[in-house]
């Protein structure tokens, strides 16, 4: 019996040590608990190592499978947000138009861009309103950033719009500044137009706004057109040209108003 003392003392005391390290608040004992945690972490990952790759092996048609269904459920909610985003952007125009249009004096309809002329020779789109909404041939078309053209044919359901830039569309035209009338036209040179008929000795500044003038026959007065970007002419000619872009960027436009007179 006395024999066995010591070699449980030296149990006792194997097994109170680490006891002792780990549980003795003490900064001196400290680099000490570390350095037996790193010890003890190395035969555990290689034991465990081999348990880990036959997981991964035994899981991964699974895991692949969750993966699929994951991508799948992140390329469906991508498309709803573009979708979203579409959806705000087409709300924020249509309250832009609507505010635009309750500030109009004169009555009119909204219509949706249907589709647009593919040929180069004219600059036409066609909208979703027709004669059965009241709409007529020559009446103009506008959205809030200003003239967009005006209705050159019309069926029951649809109307063919002649956009501003194109050179069958005209309108009596004034430029603010210095409130010269001419003759604006569109041009085949793209998404520009031309004010013809200037007097040569206006005073005119590039920049000048150009807006629809009380001598027009289709359109009401002070709708905006553009601004004068270039003045072509000689001041011993009677008269001079200006280059005129439009105000409404004519291939970004979805929907419309068209004015009922």
């Amino acid at each position: 019996m006395l024999r066995r003392t010591p070699k449980n003392l030296i149990y006792l005391c194997f097994l109170l040590v680490p006891f002792l390290v780990f549980f003795f608040r003490s900064n001196a004992l400290a680099p000490l608990k570390f350095k037996f945690v790193r010890a003890m972490n190395v035969p555990i990952e290689i034991i465990s190592f081999p348990f880990y790759e036959a997981k991964k092996i035994l899981f991964y048609h699974r895991t692949f499978d969750e993966y699929q269904r994951l991508r799948e459920e992140v390329s469906a909610l991508k498309a709803r947000l573009v979708g979203q985003d579409e959806l705000v952007a087409e709300n924020l125009r249509l309250e832009r138009l609507l505010t635009f249009k309750r500030s109009l004096v004169y009555p009119s309809v909204t219509a949706s861009v249907l589709g647009r002329d593919p040929s180069g020779w004219s600059s036409s789109m066609i909208i979703d309103r027709g004669g059965g909404d009241g709409i007529r041939q020559g009446m103009p078309v506008i959205n809030a950033m200003g003239v967009v053209g005006k209705v050159a044919e019309v069926s029951e359901e649809n109307s063919k719009v002649v956009l501003l830039t194109d050179p069958q569309f005209s309108v009596a035209a004034l430029i603010q500044g210095s409130r010269e009338i001419g003759l604006m036209t569109g041009s085949l040179q793209g998404e520009i137009c031309r004010m013809r008929f200037i007097s040569s000795d206006a005073q005119i500044s590039v920049g000048d706004k150009v807006v629809t003038s009380k001598l027009s026959t289709s359109f009401p007065e002070g709708l905006l057109i553009g601004e004068v970007v270039r003045i072509i002419g000689n001041p011993q000619e009677p008269s001079i040209e200006c280059v005129i872009k439009p105000a409404v960027i004519l291939s970004q436009v979805e929907e419309v108003l068209v004015i009922l007179q």
